[in-house]
């Protein structure tokens, strides 16, 4: 078998192929490939964003792009052909505002020296959740917003003012112009709305509305009680000021302001010449607590503007700001300081005439809220002593008379002869100089102390972020455990405050249940027994109270724990130091004796009631 040899010439005519092959490929591909690339580079070049910008336009594209602009936008083409996107800050020592080319709106306003629960710039306007438009038809038949339109920013100073001017143009001489003057260390921004030379372009059979929208941002670290008790939109309207509940939507008539108030700041548009009619819905956004937590409400307003002479002319304020009592009644003939919710008739009253005032006296010598808040309930408590005097004196007078009454129920037992007794019985307190009532009118004096307080604390901006003890911000509740799951009406934290508070109303409830079972008389047959019921409430007030207090605020709990050792330790005092049994006795005894003071109309019709009424019983006995 012949062995094969190593072919050299075939190897050789191989390596001389390939070396061919390899100077063809070489030779012919950057030709290739230019040929083919071509097409796609010119693509890129048209279709960039950075390329069209730099490149120089082509008299064809903007003559196209004129043409397609007059055809949509009418005589405010030129607007968008010469608009640009950009953004002007106007700003002071207490907010900043962000002015959008598109639209010469407010599209960030920042209220400085706030921040969050979380700690993060406080924005009442940010990323898109506020609009401000007006809708007007054209002299063309066309209809168009300013949203959509590029406004001519010019920045420039009057005094110590920020003037900043945003132009719409028809030309130079037609325009419709937004002015926004800011003043140092003031909330309150200069804003108006003036047309120039639009008489003809401006269609004034067509109507023109002004939109302003808001979705409120959530800014306290609870949303329930932000939400569902201290945001509300509020408007002033025929000189009154009322507000909208979530929901709900009015049309109300000659509006001089409108405010969107999210607890303790708000958002709010004045006008010097009021709306003629106007429609105001406000909108609940949380369904769920624990998704829904960027944001609260959506508030909004929809009004026609009129023309004067063919021409707007309105000139109104915004108000970005804290919804603080003392700083909203200082813009006096406005009453926006009845947005701050301090309560209604004599609550309200008592806020503004009473609490505030001693608030703002303390505060202006110590800088701890939470001393604050307790030499406040020393004060109150000071204030209503008298009450908790007359209250134990009655209950002394009662006591000492009680003894008759149970003889009286033993003199005339059974049903039918409860007028008599019940008569017999305003006859013993009448001589004694006992009165029933003397033992409730102080009781019912301090509710509205209560009430009053309940809505004082909450609203009251001064005690925001404010730390007192373990309590981090005196506005919202304290946290000492944080629970993994969450009880129906408690939430899924403990609270020390509130917890304080109901151990102090029990001892309080407890120590009282004696002085008022010796303001009832004894029990009479067929009445229901007053003092098992209160047994019950003994402990279902506490109980109530930690429930209900948990996700309020923890300076109203520190209130009323202080407010009720206080108040047990007044009681005290007075039942051990002031209050003498025996005097009391013998001031009754001498009552007796006296000579029986000549009725009153109103006491001899009750008596003559009552013994009509006796005597009708007693035939239906025979």
């Amino acid at each position: 078998m012949e062995q094969k040899k190593f072919d050299y010439n075939s190897f050789i005519g191989m390596i001389l192929l390939g070396a061919i092959m390899l100077w063809y490929l070489n030779t012919n591909k950057p030709e290739d490939i230019e040929q083919k690339s071509t097409p796609d580079v010119e693509e890129t070049t048209v279709n960039t964003p950075t390329t069209t910008k730099t490149a120089s336009p082509s008299f064809a594209n903007d003559s196209l792009k004129q043409v397609a602009l007059t055809n949509k936008l009418g005589a405010f083409a030129q607007s968008a052909i010469n608009g640009t996107e950009g953004t002007t800050e106007i700003e002071n020592s207490l907010v900043k505002l962000t002015i959008d080319n598109k639209g010469g709106q407010i599209v960030k306003a920042l209220i400085k020296n706030y921040k969050t629960h979380d700690s993060l710039p406080l924005y009442m306007i940010n990323d898109n959740n506020s609009s401000f438009n007006i809708n007007f038809g054209t002299t063309d038949n066309r209809i168009l917003n300013t949203k959509d339109l590029f406004f001519e920013p010019t920045l420039t100073k009057n005094g110590e003012n920020s003037v900043l001017s945003m132009k719409l143009k028809v030309s130079d001489s037609q325009f419709l112009e937004y002015r926004y003057e800011i003043k140092p260390k003031k909330y309150m921004v200069d804003f108006s709305i003036r047309s120039q030379g639009l008489s003809s372009v401006i269609n004034s059979s067509n109507p023109i509305n002004l939109d302003w929208s808001l979705k409120g941002y959530r800014h306290e670290k609870s949303i329930k009680t932000e939400n569902t008790m201290y945001s509300n939109l509020y408007y002033k309207s025929e000189e009154d000021v009322d507000n909208v509940s979530a929901g709900n939507t009015e049309v109300i008539n000659d509006v001089d302001w409108v405010a969107y108030k999210q607890h303790f700041f708000t958002s709010n548009l004045l006008t010097d010449t009021p709306f003629e009619n106007a429609t105001v819905t406000s909108k609940d956004l949380v369904e769920n607590e624990e998704i829904d937590t960027v944001f609260t409400k959506s508030f909004a307003l929809k009004t026609p503007l009129a023309l004067a002479g063919g021409e707007l002319n309105y000139n109104m304020k915004w108000f970005y700001g804290p919804s603080d009592y003392n700083l909203l009644k200082s813009y006096e003939g406005t009453d926006l300081d009845e947005t701050a919710d301090l309560g209604w008739g004599i609550f309200g009253f008592l806020n503004r005439t009473v609490f505030y005032p001693v608030f703002n006296f303390l505060q202006g010598f110590l800088s701890n809220y939470g001393l604050i808040i307790i030499l406040m309930t020393i004060v109150v408590r000071i204030i209503m002593s008298p009450l908790v005097y007359k209250s134990y004196l009655s209950s002394a007078k009662m006591k000492v008379i009680r003894p008759e009454l149970t003889a009286l129920n033993e003199k005339y037992p059974g049903k039918e002869n409860a007028m008599k007794r019940q008569q017999e019985t305003m006859a013993i307190q009448r001589k004694a100089g006992v009165s029933m009532l003397s033992g409730c009118i102080p009781a019912l004096l301090q509710m509205p102390v209560f009430f009053a307080l309940f809505k004082f604390f909450p609203t009251n901006l001064a005690l925001r972020q404010e730390s007192f003890l373990w309590a981090p911000d005196l506005s919202s509740y304290d946290i000492i455990f944080k629970l993994p799951f969450s009880v129906p009406f408690y939430g899924d934290h403990v609270s020390l405050f509130p917890i304080l508070a109901s151990v102090a109303i029990f001892f309080y409830m407890k120590m009282n249940q004696s002085q008022q079972a010796n303001m009832q008389a004894p029990t009479q047959e067929g009445m229901p027994d007053m003092s098992k019921m209160m047994k019950y409430m003994i402990y279902f007030s506490p109980i109530m109270m930690l429930f209900f207090f948990n996700n309020y605020a923890s300076s109203l709990s520190l209130y009323y724990f202080i407010s009720n050792l206080l108040t047990i330790t007044i009681m005290l005092v007075i039942k051990n130091y002031v209050i003498d049994e025996d005097k009391i006795h013998a001031q009754i005894e001498e009552n007796k004796k006296r000579p029986e003071k000549k009725k009153s109309k109103f006491r001899q019709r009750i008596d003559d009631a009552m013994k009509q009424a006796q005597e009708q019983q007693a035939k239906q006995k025979k």
